[in-house]
């Protein structure tokens, strides 16, 4: 499936310029852009159970990367909010620094793709210097397309 992680991307979804300095409030800032998503039944829901998830063990990936995520009824598709901190915010007890958010929604019932998902995004930020090009996009469209170019670069 080309472009597995750029299909799930929308411009008005990606949130370059996240303000919270705190956790919990990073995370409600960059997931309220898929409120209205319309594959989301039921926001309120899904942001109870990403919070809930996220409670349970970290969701920080290394690298200044975070993949909040949440398996769950109150999505009919998986659906991707993106935020980026450039300052930074404490993400874990062990007091990581997380900069690039990718929130995630998938439904319960298919755990193959939230698997697939979850394996691209890994190999996309394994390379430093993608990693690099994805904090200086200056754009949601930006972001995309650099997105895009490490997708195919690996085959994706």
């Amino acid at each position: 499936m080309a472009g597995r992680i750029t299909s799930l991307l929308d411009p008005a979804r990606i949130n370059l310029r996240v303000q919270s300095t705190k956790r919990t409030a990073a995370l409600n800032e960059i997931a309220r852009q898929l409120e209205s998503h319309p594959d989301v039944v039921n926001y309120a829901g899904f942001y109870d159970e990403l919070l809930a998830r996220d409670r349970l063990d970290t969701t920080c990936l290394g690298n200044a990367v975070a993949l909040p995520h949440a398996r769950t009824e109150h999505v009919k598709k998986i659906v991707m909010a993106v935020g980026r901190a450039d300052n930074g915010i404490a993400f874990d007890t062990n007091g990581e620094i997380v900069r690039l958010f990718f929130v995630l929604g998938t439904p319960k019932t298919k755990p193959g793709d939230y698997l697939a998902v979850v394996s691209a995004l890994c190999k996309i930020l394994k390379d430093p210097a993608d990693r690099e090009t994805f904090l200086k996009a200056e754009t949601p469209e930006a972001f995309i397309a650099a997105i895009a170019a490490a997708e195919a670069k690996l085959g994706l």
